[in-house]
């Protein structure tokens, strides 16, 4: 019964047909298992061709935000374009060959619309809306416009910008001022310098009519206050310009030390850092200088002089021998411009009169004088730290083997002096340098190449990309040899040779049933049954004696 459930017609296998007649002739169920069979193949074969026409994804869009995302994705997904995540779903990643194409098409429908909206909220103004609402939307816009403006800054990571524009009135005397607060997100390791910050503060000032750059409010993501003035900002501590002042300052006189000792040490055997005390205050003295002055008279210079004359008397009477010596005039006066004043000589001449004068002289000289106004430099070093760690000396024997050995007391006074002289040692200043000797504790790094081929994400890359085709490939080999060849096989098996009476051993089933076996027997076969039928009714022991002695394998007497 077991060939009759295998194949359905071997007659049709053992005439050797043609294979459309051999498949035929197998049964319903081995029909469908290749059936089955060959749709799995076309399946796979189909799948791989998909895959491999997709070829590489590449990112359509990165660093967006939830709200756009999720729109792009439902508007992928409309399209027909797969899509994949990456980087904890910041990034959309597509075929290739469709990034530019799923750009224009996403542009064309306003998508990334972008966190941060501009002056196109006015393409969208409602019919009937209050002048409330107009004054709203325009802020919204203007916020949005500066905010992208202020985002373009390579240190500027995120911003958000808040304006208060108050309504203007002509009833108002005064009319209040419209303001501004700019709130800063910075990359991680980058500052603004002053002239950054008061790019800001112009650029807000400058977009809003009647805005005064005081009015203008920067912060960082810390809450502190960037747009302060100068003078505000030196009783808080130091700036972000005169900390970078200072980091350059300590920087370079490290960079010294290094290049000076590591050549003399060797690298990796050498610790250093600078502190310095910078000054940032501002100063400013006046003096002044009196002098007498210097050299002769004649060198002085006359500022002012005043001289005053005063004379009276008597009239004179006629004295003495009259003749000619008594008419001549008086002598001019000799006396000089400075020093004690003398007594006028009477006229000469006779007569009983009186003569009184008076004469005062005021001259004033010029006195030298020295202003100097003296103004301190801003950043100047007050004191220099310097701290050097130098690690032990590697000594290696006739065998060697390799020691750590300390360095000796005049090694580290010339390193020392060697310091001083790069850093410009001053001792009236206060300066100090410290160099000592330690041994390094270095601990062992990981190397990046002891990790385990399995473990490199080269291999682990194209495992991920070859485990599609591999997975495609093993499947329509199961299918292949489980199914499809063994129905192909017995389809394709050669027919036996028929040996004479074979097929009276074939079984068949009960709907193919020979016709009546009377046809195949003989007509002598027949007479001879009929006479046993006869003998047997007309003399029955006989009949079961000659069969008993069948039976039991005795002559028959």
């Amino acid at each position: 019964m077991d060939n009759a459930v295998a194949v359905k017609n071997p007659n049709a296998l053992a005439d050797g047909g043609g294979f459309g007649a051999r498949l035929a002739a197998l049964p319903a169920k081995s029909k469908l298992s290749l059936a089955l069979g060959l749709a799995a193949l076309v399946g796979v074969v189909l799948a791989m061709t998909m895959w491999s026409s997709q070829g590489d994804y590449k990112v359509l869009y990165a660093n967006l935000s939830d709200k756009d995302g999720g729109a792009i994705i439902a508007q992928l997904s409309q399209m027909n374009v797969p899509y994949r995540h990456a980087d904890g779903g910041a990034a959309i990643l597509v075929p290739a060959a469709k990034v530019h194409d799923a750009r224009l098409k996403l542009a064309s429908l306003g998508l990334p619309k972008g966190s941060v909206v501009g002056f196109e909220l006015m393409d969208n103004s409602r019919f009937g809306q209050t002048q409330f609402q107009e004054r709203l939307t325009f802020q919204r816009g203007l916020e949005g416009e500066l905010t992208r403006s202020i985002t373009a800054l390579a240190a500027v990571q995120n911003a958000r910008v808040h304006l208060a524009l108050p309504n203007q009135n002509g009833f108002f005397r005064e009319q209040q001022k419209p303001s501004a607060s700019v709130l800063l997100a910075l990359h991680p390791g980058r500052t603004l310098d002053r002239a950054q910050v008061a790019g800001i503060v112009h650029l807000v000032s400058s977009s809003v009519p009647e805005m005064n750059p005081k009015a203008v409010s920067v912060l960082d993501q810390t809450g502190a206050l960037l747009s302060a003035p100068a003078e505000g900002n030196q009783g808080a501590g130091l700036d972000a310009q005169q900390l970078q002042y200072v980091n350059q300052i300590e920087s370079g006189y490290s960079k010294r030390i290094f290049e000076l000792l590591e050549p003399v040490v060797g690298r990796e055997n050498l610790r250093a850092t600078v502190t310095a005390d910078v000054d940032f205050s501002q100063s400013e003295a006046t003096s002044e200088e009196f002098k007498p002055n210097q050299g002769s008279a004649a060198a002085s210079t006359i500022r002012s002089q005043q001289t005053t004359e005063q004379s009276g008397g008597t009239s004179a009477t006629p004295s003495g021998v009259p003749g000619a010596a008594s008419n001549q005039p008086p002598v001019p006066a000799t006396a000089p411009i400075t020093g004690a004043a003398q007594p006028l000589q009477a006229a000469q001449g006779g007569g009983s009169g009186t003569n009184n004068s008076r004469r005062e002289a005021v001259t004033n000289y010029e006195v030298d004088k020295t202003v100097r106004v003296t103004r301190n430099a801003i950043g100047i070093v007050k004191r220099l730290n310097a701290a050097v760690v130098v690690n032990n000396r590697s000594v290696t024997d006739a065998k060697g083997k390799t020691t750590q050995v300390a360095l000796s007391g005049d090694e580290l006074e010339k390193l020392t002096t060697l310091v001083r002289e790069s850093i410009g040692f001053n001792k009236d200043r206060g300066d100090s340098v410290k160099v000592i000797n330690a041994p390094f504790k270095i601990e062992p790094v990981a190397n990046v190449n002891e990790v385990a081929w399995w473990k490199q994400p080269q291999f682990i890359d194209l495992l991920r990309a070859g485990a599609v085709p591999v997975g495609l490939a093993l499947i329509a080999l199961l299918v292949f040899f489980g199914v499809v060849r063994p129905a192909l096989k017995v389809a394709l098996l050669p027919p036996p040779p028929q040996a004479p009476g074979s097929n009276l051993n074939t079984v068949v089933s009960d709907a193919e049933l020979l016709p009546a076996p009377t046809r195949l027997e003989p007509p002598k076969l027949s007479e001879q049954l009929v006479g046993a039928r006869v003998l047997a009714k007309q003399n029955p022991a006989a009949v079961a004696s000659i069969v008993r002695t069948w039976v039991s394998g005795s002559e028959a007497s």
